[in-house]
């Protein structure tokens, strides 16, 4: 199948599989001018689908990076309401989104971190309602990436200039399933296999999860009735969607106060344009009371400070070594793909439905629960081959989970 044909199908796949479009319902768009070929390619999808509407909220490597170096600081202490509200609006009446993502990992690199935390601490708290319709899987979204010039020459810079988005397509397409004979019943199979490992840690219900690896001796506690989820995901209105494409995960949410440990990366995590490799967090009763990094220090201490839960996690999930992502070697410098090559946990928000009948409670019932609640919610990859991981059960046994990074 030639390259056209690929990328036709992908921009398929986002539409039938990634947000389910529905006859008569809005799609809202986010993604960056350089998709903007793809982007059409998504919206006729959309429309021969049945959508009523597609708006496309166009976002600029170029502008974003302007704003940083020469607007006041002022400008970062302010979000543009109108378009949160608008947003909340859309959920409320049963939109779906799409966040197409291209960036270059080493976008705002050189920025004082102090304007980027400022940025996002501003962002979250204006889109925090609108998130929340997201986080408790009450509208369907999705998540994809196309290849960038920017991007494509961090991920392979040894291939000649020219080569390198076309080399970034075909890992993208691999990492989908894009490139098997039916992509939308590869992701249904996908789906299914997943959900074999959900069932099977649900029905366990292990009480405390035991990290070690080289730089790693963690222990996590999980809430009563906590659900593990993988796969695709279901709105309010019973509609199927599969939020991360590529997903590899199976995951949940932790007890906050229950983290103990050290906790090592073993992926470089891409933040608002920074990256921050070789990091190391020490947990106390679940807050993280150090952070150090070999490169990107004061962007990761930054994220830690955007609010009093972002100090502490709101996500573990569980990705064997032996995945796509994993064999196919390739850091992609974007956490849509390292995150299902890797173990990884996330600092910040959890997702309501980890807890039964959390898509229902308020913020307030949820810390009650014993969860986190924050304005951020950033993953970052932990695994590896040497990693295992134990479970204990309530009467205190433990079995094992993970062996040398896979499936035990």
């Amino acid at each position: 199948m030639n390259y056209e044909s690929l990328i036709d199908r992908y921009a398929e796949l986002a539409v039938k599989v990634g947000v389910n479009v529905q006859p008569m319902q809005t799609l809202v768009i986010t993604a960056p001018i350089s998709s903007a070929a793809f982007v059409r390619n998504v919206a006729r999808k959309a429309y021969e689908a049945g959508a009523k509407n597609v708006q496309i909220d166009w976002t600029d490597d170029e502008l974003t990076r302007m704003k940083y170096d020469l607007a006041p600081d002022e400008a970062f202490r302010e979000y543009p309401m109108w378009r949160a509200k608008g947003l909340e609006e859309l959920a409320e009446n049963g939109a779906a989104f799409l966040y197409i993502n291209a960036s270059n990992p080493d976008l705002l690199k050189g920025v004082d971190p102090e304007r980027i935390s400022t940025a996002n601490r501003t962002a979250g708290q204006a889109l925090h309602t609108f998130r929340s319709y997201s986080m408790a899987d009450k509208v369907s979204w999705s998540v994809i990436a196309v290849p960038s010039p920017a991007w494509a020459s961090v991920v392979f810079p040894d291939l000649p200039k020219e080569e390198q988005e076309r080399a970034l397509w075909e890992a993208i397409f691999r990492a989908t399933r894009v490139d098997t004979e039916d992509p939308v019943k590869a992701w249904h199979d996908h789906h299914a296999k997943l959900n074999e490992k959900v069932d099977e840690l649900n029905a366990k219900q292990y009480r405390f999860l035991h990290y070690t690896a080289p730089g790693t001796d963690l222990t996590i506690e999980l809430p009563p009735r906590h659900i593990w989820i993988g796969g695709g995901s279901v709105n309010k209105d019973g509609t199927s969607f599969m939020a991360n494409m590529p997903t590899e995960e199976v995951f949940t949410a932790p007890l906050k106060q229950g983290v103990n440990g050290t906790v090592t990366s073993t992926k470089p995590l891409s933040y608002q344009g920074n990256l921050i490799e070789n990091f190391t967090l020490t947990f106390e009763n679940g807050r993280i009371v150090s952070a150090k990094a070999e490169k990107g220090e004061a962007a990761l201490t930054k994220l830690i400070e955007t609010d009093e839960g972002s100090h502490y996690l709101g996500e573990v999930a569980l990705v064997p070594h032996f995945s796509p992502i994993s064999e196919s070697n390739i850091i992609f410098y974007n956490t849509l793909f390292d995150e299902n090559a890797s173990n990884h946990l996330a600092i910040g928000n959890p997702y309501p439905v980890n807890i039964e009948n959390g898509a229902n409670m308020s913020n307030e019932e949820l810390e009650e629960y014993g969860l986190n609640s924050s304005i951020t919610h950033v993953d970052f990859m932990i695994g590896s081959v040497e990693m295992n991981i134990d479970g204990e059960t309530a009467d205190g046994s433990r079995e094992p989970i993970f062996r040398n990074g896979n499936w035990a």
